[in-house]
């Protein structure tokens, strides 16, 4: 099971967001799950990068193990917008694949 955390801040915003393991849905390579995930989350990461001037920080990228962890240090209405569009994307992969990926939120400060 692919599990996504989506970090809120106290006001509801979205500040990032992390996944971990893998969604066994296919073999290593050919797993659409882990790969739309991945898509999604690099993108959108890339994106607040190259379009907005937020900072953030982000922990390893493991493939082996499956890890990416990614937080915005102060949010934006633009990276706002590509982390809400980040989650559109998670939710919709979970109601297709739910048995695969599992999305929890967590509040931080």
């Amino acid at each position: 099971m692919l599990a996504v955390t989506v970090f809120r801040n106290p006001d509801g915003k979205l500040s990032g967001f992390q996944f971990s393991g893998h969604a066994g849905y296919g073999d290593a390579g050919e797993d659409i799950v882990c790969s739309a995930v991945s898509m999604l989350s690099i993108t959108i990461a890339n994106a607040i990068e190259k379009f907005t001037e937020d900072e953030f920080q982000y922990y390893a990228v493991n493939e082996e193990e499956g890890f990416f962890h990614f937080r915005l240090k102060k949010v934006s209405a633009d990276s706002g917008l590509l982390l809400d569009t980040l989650l559109l994307g998670l939710k919709e992969l979970e109601e297709s694949y739910g048995d695969h990926i599992q999305i929890q939120y967590e509040e931080v400060p």
